[in-house]
């Protein structure tokens, strides 16, 4: 007996097994990043199609899997694995990386990092398809544990056994001023001579340890008078010269958000300087588009192109 094949898209799967998850069309859109009507839409062609309700709708209450919903639903799912695994044997085949690639950047210097990495590496590799966020160190590590990124742009700030490290360059801490301060024309600044000063601390998870244990070896704590998790509003109290404050990277210029200019002073002390490198889980290099993003930072680093915000290249 000959059967017809139901006329069933990739995509429609995608949204079914989306709204299956969530329980709402509206969940699935913002998970998606698609509209609701699209979503709602192809639900309905896919019932049409096979003839059966994959959904209840409850008020109130969202979606609920009909026990043919459950089945197509649990189906779909293998359908689109079989399909990653056919991506991946074209790209074996080619020898060339491809696909979706999340990426995560530490959010203190995401900004000066970031695009232009993807600018280059985008043009290196047109069949990857990045997507960015902004993360500090604490949020870094818990998105490559649920897999929500798959690679970060991070500094070497207590990194967790479960996660892979790889160095770029080193980036050594400096004291950023206000233009205006005495201690702005200074060619070095002893951590001493910090201790009774204002500061305006960057406040984020792990980040604020490593900034105060730069007090430690004169055993004095700052006497911080602002804190803030945001570099741009930073460097603006830095400039309006509510106090200093720590940084290890550069900025692309010594003016801050509001146009007021500030002096970046290297410390004499020997401190702890920071390495910025990529984080992934264990193994994950395994992927194409992992190992070519790996590959690409390294060369960038190589190559001097994190010299403007203060990289020094790993020997």
């Amino acid at each position: 007996m000959e059967y017809d094949l139901p006329r069933l898209t990739l995509r429609q799967l995608e949204y079914l097994i989306s709204v299956g998850e969530t329980g709402s069309i509206a969940r699935a859109s913002e998970a998606l990043n698609v509209s609701s009507p699209s979503i709602s839409a192809a639900i309905a062609q896919l019932e049409e199609e096979l003839g059966f309700s994959l959904f209840v709708r409850r008020h109130a209450q969202g979606l609920s899997q009909t026990p043919g919903g459950r089945k197509v639903i649990s189906q779909a799912k293998r359908v689109l694995a079989e399909v990653a695994e056919i991506a991946d044997i074209a790209a074996d085949v080619s020898g060339a990386a491809r696909g979706p690639l999340a990426v995560g950047c530490l959010v203190t210097f995401a900004q000066l990092v970031l695009p232009r990495m993807r600018v280059g590496f985008e043009a290196a590799y047109p069949d990857i398809n990045i997507t960015q966020s902004e993360l500090n160190q604490a949020e870094i590590f818990s998105a490559l544990r649920r897999s929500e990124i798959d690679i970060a742009i991070t500094y070497n700030m207590d990194i967790p056994a479960d996660l892979q490290f790889t160095s770029l360059v080193k980036l050594r801490p400096f004291v950023l001023l206000a233009a205006s301060h005495a201690y702005a024309t200074k060619n070095q600044i002893a951590i001493n001579d910090l201790v009774d000063l204002p500061m305006v601390l960057l406040d984020l998870p792990i980040s604020t340890d490593y900034f105060l244990s730069l007090f430690s070896n004169v055993q004095a704590a700052p006497r911080i008078v602002e804190r803030t998790r945001d570099m741009a509003v930073m460097r603006s109290l830095v400039g309006n010269d509510f106090g200093y404050s720590i940084a290890n990277v550069h900025p692309q210029n010594s003016i801050s958000p509001d146009g007021l200019p500030l002096a970046a002073v290297p410390i004499k002390d020997p401190v702890r300087s920071l390495r910025m490198g990529l984080l992934m889980a264990q193994g994950a290099d395994k992927s194409r588009a992992v190992k070519a993003f790996l590959d690409f930072s390294k060369e960038q680093a190589k190559s001097g192109a994190f010299e403007p915000i203060g990289g020094e290249v790993l020997k």
